[in-house]
């Protein structure tokens, strides 16, 4: 992972109150994670950093669009996508990221990097299910869906078709068991 240094907030310098920043992220972004399943990302975010005399309180929201490749067709398409998170920053005796919503950093630091916060935030806020619009309301034609369509399981096997008779013997025991 390269260093994303635009995302560091020196936060010494700020005065007790409210502060307001704003980042522009596309996929340059998550390939310095070396996370390429975005083919492209449009993402603005606004961080609210409150800071305190004791604590920082860091509230983070993005909205956009990341293109990604439907599971289904392998189309590509725009999936919009909407984050937010929530981060307090206290200080104590050592670095502790281990959980999720607190954030202790060592007395004497003075500042916060919130890339690993935006990059979890903004990839957990993508459907763990990818599907093209046009495939949900029917419009999309594609060789592949037409051959996922004939795969597709059909009805249960008809009266007259011939089933195997060992496992006729086994279902006759599962409904002699319950009479």
């Amino acid at each position: 992972m390269k260093t994303n240094t635009e995302y560091i907030i020196p936060f010494a310098g700020l005065k007790i109150g409210i502060h307001q920043f704003r980042y522009h992220i596309d996929n340059t972004f998550f390939k310095s994670f070396d996370f390429d399943e975005f083919n492209d990302a449009d993402i603005n975010v606004e961080v609210t950093l409150n800071k305190t005399s004791t604590v920082i309180e860091i509230a983070c929201a993005g909205t956009g669009v990341v293109n990604v490749d439907c599971d289904l067709s392998g189309e590509p398409f725009n999936q919009a996508i909407s984050a937010a998170l929530n981060l307090v920053v206290k200080f104590g005796d050592e670095y502790n990221d281990e959980n999720d919503e607190i954030l202790i950093l060592p007395h004497g630091e003075s500042e916060v990097n919130l890339a690993q916060y935006l990059y979890e935030m903004l990839v957990l806020s993508v459907p763990q299910k990818r599907i093209h619009p046009s495939v949900l309301d029917g419009s999309m034609k594609s060789e592949v869906l037409k051959r996922l369509q004939e795969l597709a399981p059909g009805e249960q096997k008809k009266d007259n078709e011939e089933t195997d008779p060992i496992w006729d013997e086994l279902k006759k025991l599962l409904t002699d068991k319950k009479s």
